[in-house]
């Protein structure tokens, strides 16, 4: 069951759109750290009265010691007209009216998706060393990013997104499900694809869930089995599937040591037989993919760096973990051979 307490806003600690950063004081001396999703209930203010959601941290679960403004008592109401009638968040006390640019761009829903590769990632981190491999190598492409539900909600909350935006490195955004705040919004992973390559024309499609993968140690029990589906809508709907393999030589725990048992249940549950670049060597004993060599592959840190990204996985640098950083790369370089096939 949830948790919710009164606290009053004592620092501003950053802003962005759509998001501001703060801290609460909750009472005798605690003082804790709160994100606002200013969209769904309105900016506060220092001194501000606001109820927190704490159920998170109160469980060490994954958002990152923050909890969330879950309303501020020191106003009455809030409005901000949506685009549509298409709900996210729906049937809570936070639903929000989205829109769908399924309705704004119709003509993207059966058009083929022309051969582009579709990189599915298990985690968000993975997706910023895909895309920025991508970027380095084909500098000229439209990488888009499609974010999945499987995970954080809100966009805004991805300080990668920011930073790959920044750096020129993806064209557009399209948030998926109950996922929002992307440059476009789509009720389901499919049409997500669709708009990504007719409205974005994307080159190629990056697609993961944001921050915060769940996960409960058992096979089927993670959000991540989301890239089955994944793999097997770009297969079905004319696109070229690709696997990222999650791998890790920095990972405490067996299950995801080498080769993740994550990336083995989505091989296991797809019909697609996706293309799997060949790092670490072991993907070749994948189940149901297409191994292929992804050539030259560039150096992580080295097009992270070009790209002013700081990447981390699990709280791990890529020092740490220099594995998990090689296989997303290696992923990002048979994309981006695969543009010009």
């Amino acid at each position: 069951m949830p948790t919710f307490r009164t606290g009053r806003v004592t620092e501003l600690i950053s802003e962005r759109t759509g998001l501001q950063r703060v801290r609460v004081n909750l009472g005798l001396d605690e003082t804790a750290r709160a994100y606002v999703l200013v969209d769904l209930t309105g900016p506060v203010a220092l001194g501000d009265e606001v109820v927190c959601n704490t159920t998170a941290v109160e469980l060490s679960l994954g958002t990152g010691g923050w909890h969330v403004v879950h309303w501020n008592l020191s106003r009455r109401e809030f409005q901000r007209n949506g685009p549509d009638h298409i709900m996210k968040l729906r049937y809570t006390s936070l639903q929000v009216d989205a829109g769908t640019d399924e309705l704004v761009h119709p003509e993207a829903a059966d058009a083929s998706l022309d051969g582009v590769p579709v990189v599915a990632c298990s985690l968000h981190s993975q997706m910023a060393v895909v895309a920025a491999t991508i970027a380095a190598m084909r500098p000229e492409a439209r990488i888009a990013y499609v974010m999945t539900d499987g995970a954080a909600l809100p966009l805004v909350m991805s300080d990668l997104v920011v930073g790959l935006r920044s750096a020129g490195v993806l064209c557009g955004t399209v948030t998926a499900g109950h996922a929002f705040g992307g440059d476009l919004e789509a009720v389901s992973i499919a049409s997500a694809l669709g708009l990504a390559r007719h409205v974005l024309a994307a080159d190629a499609i990056v697609v993961a869930m944001g921050p915060g993968v769940v996960g409960t140690g058992t096979s089927l029990g993670t959000t991540s089995v989301e890239v089955a589906q994944i793999l097997d809508l770009a297969r079905k709907m004319g696109g070229t599937p690709v696997l990222a393999v999650r791998a890790s030589d920095g990972d405490g725990r067996t299950r995801h040591q080498g080769i993740s048992h994550h990336t083995e249940t989505a091989a296991r549950l797809c019909f697609a037989r996706p293309l799997v670049a060949l790092v670490p060597a072991e993907a070749a004993d994948l189940p149901e993919v297409e191994v292929r060599d992804p050539g030259d592959v560039p150096d992580p840190t080295e097009t992270l760096g070009a790209f002013d990204l700081r990447v981390t996985t699990m709280g791990r640098s890529i020092d740490d973990d220099p594995l998990f950083f090689r296989a997303a790369a290696a992923a990002g370089a048979l994309a981006a051979g695969l543009m010009v096939q």
